[in-house]
């Protein structure tokens, strides 16, 4: 049974930003959180645990895209995420340096 064109995107601008904001502001949020978090502990681990992880989380945060009633929304939480997320990787390399 096809889904009801009421609840459809009708925008063809708010339909590209949330394709958009799923697959490459996903993937953003997704690299940008496992990298903070190698920055603090253990990195070899982290980076492991992101071959698994980092699908499934973007993955999440594809479908919450695809369900948010804005695109330009979805963009700005996902880019201030990303902001976040990097200061925290600037901060990690900062008091966590890797060479030491």
């Amino acid at each position: 049974m096809p889904a009801n064109p009421k609840y459809l995107t009708q925008s063809k601008w708010q339909r590209f930003a949330k394709i958009t904001a799923a697959i490459i502001g996903g993937y953003f949020v997704s690299v940008s959180f496992h990298l903070a978090l190698a920055s603090w502990f253990n990195r070899a681990n982290i980076l492991m645990t992101m071959a698994f992880s980092g699908f499934i989380l973007w993955v999440a945060l594809m479908i919450i895209a695809f369900l948010a009633k804005s695109g330009l929304k979805i963009w700005g939480i996902y880019t201030l995420l990303t902001l976040v997320f990097s200061l925290l990787i600037y901060l990690g390399n900062t008091y966590n340096p890797i060479a030491k």
